[in-house]
């Protein structure tokens, strides 16, 4: 199994944690929670694959990818604690999510052919689109279009640096992890310090 097989995977069970939690906090049950998880983990993968022709789409005939989903949907439905403790847990497994699935996105973009620029479009719509479909599925505005949300934002600059990285003479695996980390990073402390974008 290779560095990027590692960081995908690990992407998609980190985003069906978070899609769990957020059907937990709207009180779904577990068919609800597998759809919203399945949606959060396989959204912005799906549509990447989609517009880069790439066929079949990632998750199909993929057992373990599958068995990620089931597990990080179960193991949240069996967690007993206060439902109002996951808003936080949302938010970092969110983060981490995001930061793994920018990498994976940018490097199956550019495994297939496509430039940079359009590789980096790929490695943002990865990472956001999932949360998007599982956002509109709970009833919520998208993370991706709140005011002074730096969410898509993290995404295309940890993709930039990735590219930029991409031209020296770094390791590959050292590249994504170091896309994976400034991703979270921007993200983290962007929430905490408040910092936002200006209003159009």
């Amino acid at each position: 199994m290779t560095f990027l097989n590692i960081i995908a995977y690990t992407g998609v069970f980190v985003f069906a944690l978070t899609g769990a939690f957020k059907a937990r906090t709207h009180k779904m049950d577990v068919f609800g929670g597998l759809v919203v998880a399945f949606a959060t983990a396989y959204g912005g993968g799906t549509v990447r694959d989609l517009l880069i022709g790439v066929r079949p789409v990632n998750w199909v005939n993929d057992n373990l990818a599958l068995a990620l989903v089931f597990a990080g949907t179960v193991f949240t439905f069996l967690l007993k604690e206060n439902v109002n403790r996951f808003r936080r847990t949302i938010f970092f497994t969110d983060a981490i999510g995001l930061g793994l699935f920018t990498a994976t996105g940018i490097e199956v973009a550019l495994r297939n052919g496509l430039n940079d620029l359009y590789s980096l479009i790929m490695g943002v719509i990865t990472a956001t689109f999932g949360g998007l479909v599982a956002d509109i599925f709970c009833n919520n505005v998208p993370n991706l279009f709140k005011r002074g949300e730096l969410y898509a934002t993290a995404c295309a600059i940890g993709a930039a640096v990735y590219l930029l990285l991409k031209q020296t003479q770094v390791d590959s695996n050292l590249n994504m992890a170091v896309c994976v980390v400034l991703v979270v990073g921007i993200r983290i402390y962007s929430k905490r310090k408040r910092l936002m974008l200006p209003e159009i």
